[in-house]
């Protein structure tokens, strides 16, 4: 079961309904990525909360003063069936640098320009824009 691809899912489809937050089941993984996406300002939180489980995580949404999603398009590279690795040579640029390039490295989960300045590749696991 691909639990990245099910994240980017359960954003994307809270954005169309007009939610204001979204639960699903923490990982490191995912507490990664939405570091990443507060940090590039696409989301305007996120928390974690500790049950007798996995607990969850839960994903405050971010919307324009018109209503519409900041998250244009958030996208799956690597998949299970075909990994996207990268050096730090060729790390993609997403829209010009308007968008990011989400990966995983040896150093943890950051966004392109982080890796860049830390002279690291890895797995590119999400583009957004």
């Amino acid at each position: 079961m691909d639990t990245i691809g099910n994240f980017i899912t359960v954003i994307r489809n809270a954005q169309m309904a007009g939610h204001h937050k979204v639960d699903t089941p923490s990982s490191k993984v995912r507490e990664g990525i939405a570091r990443v996406l507060k940090q590039k300002g696409f989301i305007r939180d996120f928390r974690i909360a500790k049950d007798n489980k996995q607990g969850f995580i839960r994903v405050y949404l971010k919307y324009t003063k018109e209503g519409r999603p900041l998250i244009d398009v958030i996208r799956r590279v690597s998949r299970p069936g075909l990994r996207k690795y990268v050096d730090v040579d060729n790390i993609p640029e997403v829209r010009s640098g308007y968008g990011v390039s989400i990966l995983s490295t040896n150093k943890g989960i950051m966004s392109d320009k982080e890796a860049r300045e830390n002279k690291v590749g890895g797995e590119v696991m999400l583009k957004v824009w």
